[in-house]
């Protein structure tokens, strides 16, 4: 039988930091937090229903949201986005706010990297811990993208032709997905084609991403002090595999998982390997909660204990 609990519980705008954004749930809000935030151009969608489903399963309270310019989230005259980079990372946490969660595990894939560095850096109050997903420091020496992404990659298509749009970005998923054998391209499409559908500005969205300031750049992930784990697909052709090492390193005690035919993704077949992964980097807080509680329980009973033994050893003293 399902849980009803693990299920979505709709989507729902909230008004934040002067803006609009749209955001989905799923779990039991008493869970810890996990804020799911995907990179450039991507709506909340490219974090699956099914794969929030199956993080929630484990005791978590899933969050996925739009960024600005994305899904159903505010968005900007093509080519002049009204923000930085910094404010995405304001509307992360301002997400946060509006559902009460105080601290949560941040999970960031691809460009969203960098939102989570600010997070880390400048609000390392607001973490339980850290998740980096097919992204990069960004460091000099790094490999550049792989020939065949760059070909892989087909020219603009017109924003009013919502036809040559589906077909634009599922031919950049597959070929951000380096040969995977994992890609799905028909699951992708329809992913894709829900997602035109709902967002407000497709036009605004393929190029804002791109034209903001990237103004987070002073941070230095070594003054992360989040736990933190990086994932990360061993044929990614965008961030070549020594990304993934170069941001472990980066991270001061930050661990690596490599996903092996995963490309700039997180196909369906990998799931299996990535959530029990995911899960077992969240547990840090609920482990505690549990031990204290325990010890509790354990103070407890050797106080009845010793208030029983004075009774029977010779009453009240």
């Amino acid at each position: 039988m399902t849980d009803p609990d693990l299920h979505s519980r709709g989507e729902k705008l909230v008004g934040i930091n002067d803006v609009e954004l749209c955001f989905e749930t799923f779990g039991n809000p008493a869970h810890p937090a996990i804020l799911l935030i995907d990179g450039a151009a991507a709506s909340m969608l490219w974090w699956e229903a099914e794969l929030c489903e199956r993080i929630a399963h484990g005791d978590r309270f899933v969050i996925r949201y739009d960024n600005r310019d994305t899904g159903r989230s505010t968005s900007y005259p093509p080519g002049r986005p009204g923000y930085a980079f910094t404010d995405l990372a304001g509307d992360a946490l301002g997400i946060l706010d509006a559902l009460d969660v105080e601290r949560a595990h941040i999970v960031c894939r691809s460009m969203s990297g960098g939102i989570g560095l600010i997070i880390g850096v400048d609000h390392p109050d607001r973490v339980e811990s850290l998740t980096f997903v097919s992204t990069s420091t960004g460091g000099d020496g790094l490999p550049p993208p792989s020939d065949e992404v760059t070909a892989g990659v087909p020219a603009d298509p017109d924003p009013a032709d919502s036809g040559a749009v589906v077909d634009f970005v599922v031919a950049s998923a597959k070929a951000y997905s380096g040969g995977s054998p994992h890609f799905d391209e028909t699951a992708t499409r329809a992913l894709v084609e829900r997602d035109v559908a709902r967002t407000r500005d497709i036009a605004s969205t393929l190029v804002n991403h791109y034209a903001m300031a990237f103004d987070g750049a002073s941070r230095d992930f070594a003054s992360i002090e989040a736990p933190t784990l990086v994932v990360h697909g061993d044929h990614d052709p965008v961030f070549p595999l020594p990304h993934g090492h170069a941001l472990r390193d980066a991270i001061p005690g930050a661990t690596l998982l490599i996903l092996e035919g995963a490309g700039h993704d997180l196909p369906k077949p990998l799931w299996d390997v990535f959530v029990p992964a995911l899960l077992q980097h969240t547990e840090g807080e609920r482990a505690e909660a549990e031990h204290t509680e325990g010890e509790r329980a354990e103070h407890a009973r050797a106080e009845r204990e010793h208030v029983e033994g004075e009774h029977t050893e010779g009453g009240p003293r």
